[in-house]
């Protein structure tokens, strides 16, 4: 068997890995990630640039970890998390992530209600209804399989941004200095950019997500029960690897296309606050024509049917592990009634808030604002479920990422600080 997988082809591996770590890091890059960039770029230009630099090797740590835990606990995060500390933390991680989740998948769905009216009409709030009823039937109808296939190609909508920083006139002179020398953020909010970010790319409900998943993946494959799941073999965790790190490279990638576009066009000329996804679309019309308007609105649009599910999907994985109920987009709804109740009233209740009005931009912006100041708790306790030999099988997490996942830590409580202080 190894030698046979040593000969197989690197791209074979590559192409054969992809699966969970590909989902979430294109799920990282939703309408809450466009919209932070966009504010990012449009107020500052290219001085963010470096971020995407920084944050790949970060998030892909962090994510590696989540995936490991769930690989090798044969539990999700929720669970693991269960196993070191006291239910009542898990439950209130569980709260949390509900309420920054539907605060989220409301501004997720207001953008894709701006989109779907930019390229086709209609009513704002009427495109965003359809759009949360329509995914949480899909949820409950189709299996996981079909999910997760749906979500991969998806993720294909993101190269909308990476063309459109082409068809804009860039300083690449300036994009190379602004990304390879980093400049520290000049006032509060400058720093509150920074932790939006941080926030947005390395967000606790990714967390969860990849974690769910890998369960998911080991229930698809027969593996019903935690002791059946327990251990992951080094090819298993080594194709993960290939999964995660492309997954987070080109999540990274299109956060880096979409400042340069958006410092190209909204700031060099002057737009240096956009009030909704919508705005920011119709602003780069007239300065980058109408290629450009309709890639932005069908990236909106495609991130937004990826992530909603995403986002609805990690508070549901929270509550079912913390709460021990049956759980996994796997089960009919009458086998996990609660897993689909969470899910549902996420999404619901997210419409009801886009009924009221919301801006969306702001609250996209403020929603990685807070993720940012709650993802150094999550990973804390990450931390030590992964360095604990009981709870991971004696597959504790190699001492290299946990030091990278320990500095990203350090660094998200920062820029946190930063932002408070200065």
């Amino acid at each position: 068997m190894t030698t046979r997988h040593a000969a197989t082809p690197l791209w074979k591996r590559w192409w054969r890995a992809l699966g969970p770590g590909v989902t979430t890091g294109a799920a990282d890059d939703d309408p809450s990630g466009i919209a932070t960039y966009s504010i990012g770029g449009a107020q500052f230009g290219n001085q963010f640039l470096w971020t995407a630099l920084i944050t790949w090797p970060l998030m892909a740590s962090v994510q590696m970890m989540s995936a490991r835990i769930g690989m090798v606990s044969g539990r999700g995060l929720a669970g693991a998390i269960g196993q070191k500390f006291p239910r009542w933390l898990g439950g209130l991680f569980a709260l949390a992530l509900f309420a920054a989740n539907t605060i989220n998948i409301a501004s997720d769905l207001a953008g894709m209600g701006d989109a779907a009216a930019m390229l086709a009409g209609g009513s704002t709030l009427l495109w965003a209804t359809l759009f949360g009823i329509g995914l949480c039937v899909a949820a409950i109808r189709l299996r996981y399989r079909q999910i997760a296939l749906a979500l991969q190609w998806l993720a294909l909508a993101l190269f909308a941004y990476v063309i459109a920083a082409f068809l804009v006139h860039v300083d690449w002179r300036d994009v190379a200095k602004s990304t390879f020398v980093p400049t520290l953020p000049k006032g509060r909010e400058a720093w509150a950019t920074l932790v939006a970010i941080l926030g947005t790319t390395i967000s606790p409900y990714l967390f969860y997500w990849q974690a769910g998943q890998e369960i998911e993946e080991q229930k698809a494959k027969g593996k019903r029960s935690v002791a059946a799941r327990r251990g992951a073999s080094a090819r298993d965790l080594d194709e993960r690897r290939l999964d995660v790190v492309t997954g987070t490279f080109f999540s990274n990638l299109i956060m880096f296309f979409i400042f340069v576009t958006t410092a190209a066009t909204l700031h060099a000329s002057g737009h240096a606050h956009v009030d909704s996804t919508r705005q920011a679309a119709e602003a780069l019309r007239p300065l980058a024509g109408d290629v450009c308007y309709w890639l932005f609105g069908a990236g909106l649009l495609g991130t937004g049917l990826l992530a909603v599910p995403v986002l609805a999907g990690s508070a549901a994985y929270a509550f079912a592990e913390t709460f021990g109920w049956r759980y996994g987009l796997d089960k009919e709804f009458r086998r996990a009634p609660w897993f689909y109740a969470v899910f549902i009233l996420a999404t619901l209740l997210a419409i009801l808030i886009d009924a009221f009005g919301i801006n969306p931009m702001r609250a996209l912006f403020w929603s990685a604002v807070v993720n940012g100041l709650l993802a150094p708790v999550v990973l804390v306790c990450m931390y030590l479920v992964a360095s604990d030999r009981r709870i991971m099988n004696g597959q504790v997490a190699p001492l290299l990422p946990r030091m990278v996942v320990a500095l990203t830590i350090v660094v998200m409580v920062a820029a946190a600080f930063g932002m408070f202080v200065f």
